[in-house]
């Protein structure tokens, strides 16, 4: 299995924040034309977009566009994935240490997950 698009445009445009090659201030392409370009839904870019403003590498503006932010360098080596993956494995861990079993585990996770959807 592949590289998810919407994690490609994430690394894609912190890499290019790190060449330089986007800067702060420069504006981005808006996400029904970055869609277009890549060929992709604009779910996937908005998906994307969404990851970039949360790990502050771009911000919003609205009607105005979408913008490269003054800081975005001190903010490229976000990475919730990993920082999920930790947290998830030390759970984990402490609830086999008490015996809980992978079913369990996984059968409440998915239900939480649910619940926490539905709200």
């Amino acid at each position: 299995m592949g590289i998810p698009i919407y994690q490609q445009i994430v690394t894609q445009v912190k890499e290019r924040v790190a060449s330089g090659q986007l800067h702060a201030g420069s504006q981005l392409p808006s996400i029904r034309q970055l869609a277009s370009d890549a060929d992709s839904n604009p779910n996937t870019v908005a998906k994307a977009f969404k990851i970039l403003e949360r790990d502050q590498v771009i911000v919003s503006k609205g009607f105005r566009g979408t913008f490269v932010q003054k800081s975005a360098t001190d903010h490229l080596n976000q990475n919730m994935h990993s920082k999920v993956d930790k947290e998830l494995q030390a759970t984990i861990q402490k609830l086999k240490h008490i015996g809980a079993i992978d079913s369990e585990i996984r059968n409440s996770f998915n239900a939480i997950m649910k619940g926490l959807s539905s709200k």
